[in-house]
């Protein structure tokens, strides 16, 4: 008896924006677009940044990487999967971001595929196209 496979999923326009996803679910998609999961709904991201968000993303990325040269905690900059202990469906984590910046202090929290728990600081430089969902959607630990 075969195992059933499951639809390659290539383009966004494939999955249900209603639906409720998991991050194994997320690993899967084979899809140019960034995507975050909050508590397992699907949330479109930003297309590149505008420059004023790059510029203080820099600045603020040189103050943190200065600051913990040397020291045990790690700073990781977006694309930077978070998967974020707030809901699960069937054992899997229904909430995966990417803060602009984030640091890590420890190490068991790390993995291949990212951060899995809360960073000790995460930063999202809101913009004005995005600062209602930050501020609305984003789960408070």
């Amino acid at each position: 008896m075969q195992t059933p496979t499951l639809p390659v999923i290539t383009d966004l326009s494939q999955l249900d924006p209603e639906g409720s996803y998991t991050y194994a679910d997320y690993l899967m998609w084979q899809f140019q677009e960034r995507v975050e999961l909050i508590r397992g709904k699907l949330f479109r991201m930003s297309p590149a940044p505008n420059l004023a968000h790059q510029q203080i993303s820099r600045e603020i990325s040189r103050i943190l990487f200065n600051f913990f040269h040397h020291k045990t905690c790690q700073v990781f900059a977006a694309p930077f999967d978070v998967r974020l202990p707030v809901s699960s469906k069937k054992g899997q984590d229904t909430t995966v971001v990417q803060p602009d910046l984030c640091v890590i202090c420890d190490p068991d929290k790390l993995d291949e595929r990212g951060c899995a728990g809360a960073p000790d600081l995460m930063v999202e430089i809101l913009s004005p196209g995005n600062s209602s969902k930050e501020m609305g959607e984003i789960p408070r630990l």
